[in-house]
């Protein structure tokens, strides 16, 4: 069984960094096939496994999890945002790029 460890992005919903401080190990199956439900149209999957999330503190917690299971797994790195500080009065100063207008 192959597993993922990384740590989640933001939601594009929300303004914070919550839920992601964590480092989760997530099922993955290429092999899985889904099936199309006749009745409702829903899809569906026989491999339950794709629903489980662990939640780990560190990374280093994680990965022994991993190894102590026997999981293959691949570690994704995060990438930390970058932050573009300006304060509210360079939107009006003269050395801006565009003139500022309404």
């Amino acid at each position: 069984m192959e597993a993922r460890i990384f740590k989640p992005a933001k939601s594009a919903m929300q303004s914070g960094r919550g839920n992601t401080k964590d480092w989760v190990l997530e099922f993955v199956n290429p092999d899985a096939k889904r099936r199309l439900d006749p009745l409702m149209g829903w899809t569906g999957i026989d491999d339950m496994s794709g629903q489980v999330r662990l939640h780990f503190d560190t990374r280093e917690q994680a990965i022994a999890y991993a190894e102590r299971e026997g999981l293959k797994f691949t570690v994704e790195e995060t990438r930390e945002r970058k932050r573009l500080v300006k304060s509210y009065s360079e939107n009006f100063s003269a050395s801006r790029k565009q003139p500022w207008t309404h």
